[in-house]
């Protein structure tokens, strides 16, 4: 039998949603098409696998997650201006729903659980 998981409903409630969000965005970004390009699919892949493994409760999972959403905020700091961002409502929203994830992953509840119970 499979022990493996793929969403973890005894974890914390910022992991749960952090997971749900990993998911969703890399959906959005597989429906976006970002896996035509090699950044693109890191990141994907990063998103999957960290979600897959913060719900199997493995350290190297939430690492990945953190790194790869961290790393989708400042890639869109980097590719638009601030100005940009508040200017286009799509862009707004996908990047609030961006540092709502690394605030999910970076919140105290979720460090502290990841210390304690993570392999």
């Amino acid at each position: 039998m499979n022990n493996y998981r793929w969403f973890n409903p005894h974890l914390p409630q910022t992991l749960q949603i952090g997971v749900l969000l990993l998911y969703l965005n890399a959906f959005f970004m597989f429906l976006d098409r970002a896996f035509a390009l090699p950044l693109g699919l890191l990141l994907i892949a990063g998103f999957v696998a960290g979600a897959f493994g913060i719900a199997n409760e493995k350290k190297w999972g939430y690492v990945v997650a953190l790194v790869s959403a961290s790393a989708r905020v400042v890639l869109t700091l980097v590719v638009y201006s601030l100005s940009t961002i508040i200017g286009d409502l799509g862009l707004l929203l996908g990047f609030m729903f961006d540092v709502a994830l690394v605030a999910l992953l970076a919140h105290p509840q979720s460090r502290e659980y990841q210390k304690i119970w993570f392999r």
